[in-house]
């Protein structure tokens, strides 16, 4: 058994482009859920907007990094407002069941074959990076210590995207301390008092909808910049996986959704690796390698579940926000 491998290959998550990523789209739910207790549960989908809406006007069309990037985000502006127009007036479940449906609808669009020329169909898209590229300051080659060293492109990305979720982070934090922020608390506890002090319910509601939409679609973009863009990768588990984190960090917190997802992923990977070395080692005679890969998420479960029976208000979560989620 190969600890230092399996140590060392969790260690790689606390700082991956993919942690960033997720931790990104929990605040982005944080948003949502947490500080507005609005119930969406398709934030795949606009993580597959964030991702397509930068891959293919970048490799069809040509665009620069930035023209590809607007792109995204008004394509989640638009879509937040397809998903918000008929929803928010109505009862939260509404709005969880339009999400869903409205991320799975997305999914198999870009899935399809009629599509293909321009989607990629199941296979998706890949070299879409190259513009972005260009303001690498990195030189080239493989640096760092321990069991951080990457090529000069990986290390781009990832620091790339920790200062994208540290400014988010931060935008978060003076929103939630301003009197907007107060509004949208307000909604979350008691939305008829906040409408009886003459406040438009519904218009704060639809920009945290879209605020928090944005921070999904700028996730998706990280997500998928250290490799291809493949619609496979945004199926509801991912929205639910985000949900995980959310609620593993704290519901209504800046700093929970990120170290939710660095505790996620690196449980995530510490499980897998001991498992599979497990079943070459012959520990697990019983098993395949391909049934291992399914026991992983069996025991990050398991770990969540014994952090959520003992911290229930998440670990960086307080009792006032513990009632809320109950």
């Amino acid at each position: 058994m190969d600890w230092g491998q399996i140590f060392g290959n969790a260690a790689v998550e606390l700082i991956s482009p993919t942690t960033a990523a997720y931790a990104l789209a929990a605040l982005g739910l944080a948003v949502h859920f947490g500080f507005t207790g609005l119930l969406n549960f398709g934030q795949a989908g606009f993580m597959l907007l964030g991702a397509y809406g930068y891959a293919i006007p970048a490799l069809r069309l040509g665009w620069p990094w930035w023209a590809c990037l607007l792109t995204s985000l008004l394509a989640s502006v638009i879509f937040a407002l397809i998903l918000g127009i008929p929803t928010l007036r109505l009862r939260a479940d509404y709005l969880a069941i339009v999400t869903i449906a409205a991320a799975e609808v997305l999914r198999l669009t870009f899935t399809t074959n009629e599509f293909a020329p321009v989607t990629g169909s199941a296979n998706g898209l890949s070299e879409y990076q190259r513009d972005l590229l260009t303001l690498n300051p990195l030189p080239d080659g493989r640096y760092g210590f321990g069991p951080w060293v990457f090529s000069d492109r990986a290390w781009f990305f990832l620091i790339l995207g920790w200062i994208i979720v540290i400014l988010a982070a931060v935008l978060t934090w003076l929103l939630m301390r301003s009197p907007w922020g107060r509004v949208i608390k307000g909604i979350r506890e008691d939305e008829d008092a906040v409408r009886a002090l003459g406040k438009n319910v519904y218009s704060y509601k639809m920009q945290s909808l879209i605020l928090g939409g944005l921070f999904g679609t700028i996730a998706g973009i990280i997500f998928v910049m250290p490799r291809a863009v493949v619609p496979s990768y945004f199926q509801p588990t991912l929205t639910f996986f985000i949900y995980a984190i959310l609620l593993l960090g704290g519901a209504a917190t800046i700093l929970g959704p990120i170290l939710g997802s660095i505790v996620f992923w690196v449980l995530l990977s510490f499980f897998s690796g001991f498992i599979a070395r497990a079943v070459e080692a012959g520990w697990l005679p019983f098993m395949t390698q391909v049934q291992a890969g399914q026991l992983r998420f069996i025991l990050v479960g398991v770990a969540i579940m014994l952090i959520v029976v003992f911290m229930p208000q998440g670990i960086l979560g307080n009792k006032k926000e513990l009632a809320f989620v109950k």
